[in-house]
């Protein structure tokens, strides 16, 4: 199997969540690959401040303000990339968030920003590119940055819904796989799923900077959200005709 990116050069891809961690790797790594990105993010600025430190490389970055729980944000943000960019080829769904709470006592409101985030703004944003997909008769590819906890639920204190949300992208994955297949389309569905990553989704989960021994859990070692823009690169890099339906990436010796 040859693995080469050279057939998305020039084309569009949406990433989401690319302010900081997974995302922000995930656009710098298709920029300099030769991808025109569509950014999505609430936080814009800091998209915009990758974007120009990306000036000069193969393809350009651009910055979209978008709130993935909002589903006019998104249909918006996708309407723009239409517009301005052209067809959609490849979507990467990275936003996601944690929220510290219980099941047993939890936060309703918390629970829901995490379902409208986790789950939600994925099928809302999948539903618009392949939209765009079909409607443009582009072979594109989807891939959904899933969890380890999407496939097996460890105990991490007060992100009891976490786990929840990334089963349902395991799910949805699968459901979009089956529906492709149904329409007879040749649009790919990959669902990845990384061990624990160094990012700041902790700290946006806790609302502080909180050190990893506050949660009395043991996360080393950790992967770096390079890695996990490398798997999306190989991902992308199969021929037409190859799935890679699921990727588990692991940081060596993890304990999980």
């Amino acid at each position: 199997m040859v693995l080469s990116m050279d057939r998305w050069v020039g084309k569009v891809a949406v990433v989401t969540g690319t302010s900081a961690g997974i995302g922000s790797a995930i656009a710098e790594l298709l920029v300099k690959r030769g991808l025109v990105v569509a950014g999505l993010a609430r936080r814009k600025e800091r998209t915009e401040k990758l974007a120009a430190e990306l000036t000069g490389e193969k393809g350009k970055l651009h910055a979209v303000r978008c709130d993935v729980t909002k589903e006019e944000d998104v249909v918006e943000a996708f309407a723009w990339v239409r517009d301005n960019l052209g067809p959609i080829h490849v979507l990467v769904n990275n936003a996601g968030l944690e929220q510290a709470t219980d099941l047993i006592d939890g936060d309703t409101e918390k629970w829901k920003k995490v379902l409208d985030t986790n789950i939600l703004g994925l099928c809302i944003a999948t539903r618009e590119a392949v939209r765009d997909m079909t409607a443009n008769g582009v072979d594109g590819h989807v891939i959904n940055i899933n969890s380890i906890i999407g496939h097996k639920v460890f105990y991490f204190p007060k992100v009891n819904m976490y786990p929840a949300t990334k089963f349902a992208v395991t799910a949805l994955a699968e459901t979009l796989r089956h529906e492709i297949n149904r329409n007879n389309l040749k649009i790919k569905i990959t669902s990845l799923s990384p061990g624990f990553v160094t990012s700041e989704l902790m700290n946006a989960s806790y609302g502080r900077e909180v050190a990893l021994a506050d949660l009395n859990m043991d996360f080393d070692p950790f992967l770096n959200p390079d890695d996990i823009a490398h798997a999306v690169e190989y991902a992308l890099s199969t021929p037409p005709h190859v799935q890679v339906s699921e990727i588990t990436v692991r940081p060596v010796g993890e304990r999980f």
